[in-house]
């Protein structure tokens, strides 16, 4: 139960960081860079959290609280996947074709990243 609560308690605390930094970016560019920055950040969080999970240094409990809680409460599959309509919508094809290979790619590489980095430290 002491889980359940610190997960849900970093997953809101993770979630009001993400607004924060929705309103530090303001719309400022063309692609929807806060998404984008949470997104990767929070992959970055996944990677390194499974890395230290798999050498041991964290619990597994930890491992939960961090990607389900930490991760998941900063980043927005759902506000990603909108944005990249919204911009289809209004006939921005390259810049929605942009946003989501950037999200996926840079996100999948920010996980690797922080996992193959987390590991070499341990």
């Amino acid at each position: 139960m002491i889980v359940f609560l610190v997960a849900a308690a970093c997953g809101g605390v993770a979630s009001v960081v993400r607004y924060l930094v929705t309103l530090a970016f303001g719309g400022r560019g063309v692609l929807p860079w806060a998404v984008f920055t949470v997104n990767v950040v929070g992959s970055a969080i996944g990677g390194v959290s499974i890395g230290l999970a798999t050498t041991g240094i964290v619990s597994t409990s930890l491992q939960l609280v961090l990607i389900g809680g930490v991760a998941g409460g900063l980043t927005t599959f759902s506000t990603w996947s909108t944005e990249s309509v919204q911009l289809i919508l209004a006939g921005k094809w390259r810049t929605a074709g942009t946003n989501i290979v950037l999200n996926l790619i840079v996100g999948l590489a920010a996980a690797t990243a922080g996992y193959l980095v987390s590991t070499a430290l341990s």
